[in-house]
């Protein structure tokens, strides 16, 4: 399904008028087809209520940092709408920073800091140097968590 058919469809749930004046963003997690149509199906199981994300990348990019309130239709690999999310809290956080708590709701691996630790560590570097900058421990942190608001019957 195409994010715009997805939207309209949640427009008709929900009704119409509560949507007037919303726009949503269309994106998917990771940067790999292999982590972006694993973590969407997590999702939608409810084990995954927030994501991680580097305010650097967000600057780099000029993109607005995600605030409560924010709707955002999660794709697949191939961009195909799975479900809509709605952002409830963000903070920001050094990545040594990031709560048990936090891994935890973020819903990947084993839901350790000790996993969310190494697998962050990793796709930080990478975009970090993607952006020429160089991973620290200090590196800034989004740490946005969601609630699912919308999938397909």
């Amino acid at each position: 399904m195409a994010p715009e058919q997805m939207w309209t469809a949640f427009g008709e749930k929900i009704g119409k008028d509560k949507l007037v004046g919303k726009s949503y963003e269309a994106w998917h997690f990771c940067n790999d087809e292999q982590g972006a149509n694993a973590l969407y199906p997590l999702v939608l199981s409810g084990q995954k209520q927030a994501t991680a994300s580097s305010l650097w990348v967000y600057e780099a990019e000029d993109e607005p940092v995600p605030k409560p309130g924010d709707i955002s239709i999660i794709l697949d690999w191939e961009g195909n709408a799975t479900c809509i999310i709605e952002t409830t809290r963000v903070d920001i956080v050094p990545f040594s920073g990031v709560t048990e708590e936090f891994a935890a709701i973020e819903g990947e691996g084993d839901g350790s800091l000790t996993y969310w630790r190494r697998v962050h560590d990793t796709f930080f570097r990478e975009e970090c140097e993607g952006i020429g900058r160089r991973f620290t421990e200090d590196m800034p942190v989004i740490c946005e968590q969601f609630r699912l608001v919308y999938q397909p019957e």
